[in-house]
């Protein structure tokens, strides 16, 4: 498939995609979404990827949201069978370690696109928010459910019944995302983090991806049993092996994946 409105990189184990439409602020159309959803099924076909980086053409926005145009074109069912949220649940669920280097304005559905993601860099021009209300309509690819479960329902109420948008350092504060940089380093910031994953086990980060996001949605002690599953079999693995041993020659570890 041609790529016409992102750029896909890739450069060993370390992908990236520019969402390219600066012209509108590289708003989200079907087209869009489809050339993301094309990406997600390379990368879970190409094992040599272990960190997927998104960010946005130009110095102006990571994602505006969606594009109006065709926005208005969508009918009922097609809401209903959202390629959008289809997309979106595909990211979270990536095997990959993904990370939303956010370069500007990241509203509507480029917020929900970066939420989705495990780990967001703002650079401190950003601004990020959910003002789908503003339009009539509400957050529907995942804007409710994701930004509650990171910022806790009070504060998700007050960002989506206001529209407001707030700027990089309110949403460091409020746990929106991990941390902020100057304009921009999103990418390199991003890199830099990729590279320090990348130096971990890779089937124990693997499994830390899973247990966390499977166990927020679980009670304690459910979430207990499969952090010791995760744990029992890790240690059947050649990996554990080889990070002890590194450990006490000191030196760096080679992991394998196995």
């Amino acid at each position: 498939m041609d790529f016409f409105n992102l750029i896909f990189e890739k450069q060993g184990k370390i992908a990236k995609v520019t969402i390219n439409r600066p012209e509108v602020r590289n708003a989200l159309n079907y087209q869009t979404w489809t050339e993301i959803e094309h990406v997600l099924e390379m990368v879970e076909q190409d094992d040599e990827i272990g960190i997927l980086i998104f960010t946005g053409a130009g110095e102006k926005a990571f994602i505006a949201g969606a594009d109006i145009v065709d926005l208005k074109k969508r009918s009922m069912v097609e809401t209903i069978n959202s390629k959008n949220l289809s997309v979106l649940n595909r990211l979270a669920s990536s095997r990959v370690i993904t990370i939303a280097a956010i370069n500007g304005f990241a509203l509507g559905g480029g917020c929900e696109l970066a939420m989705a993601c495990d780990l967001r860099i703002a650079e401190e021009n950003a601004k990020l928010g959910q003002p789908e209300l503003n339009l009539g309509f509400l957050p529907g690819a995942g804007g409710t459910q994701r930004l509650t479960r990171l910022v806790g329902p009070a504060k998700a109420k007050e960002l989506i019944l206001t529209g407001k948008i707030i700027d990089a350092q309110e949403a460091m504060r409020i746990g929106l995302v991990n941390f902020t940089v100057g304009p921009g380093e999103a990418v390199q910031e991003a890199e830099k983090l990729a590279g320090s994953i990348l130096s971990k086990g890779p089937l124990a980060v693997r499994l830390c991806k899973i247990v966390v996001d499977r166990g927020a949605d679980t009670d304690l002690v459910s979430g207990l049993v499969m952090e010791n599953l995760a744990q029992t079999a890790i240690f059947g693995s050649e990996d554990r092996q080889e990070g002890i041993d590194a450990f006490l020659e000191k030196r760096k570890p080679k992991f394998a994946g196995r």
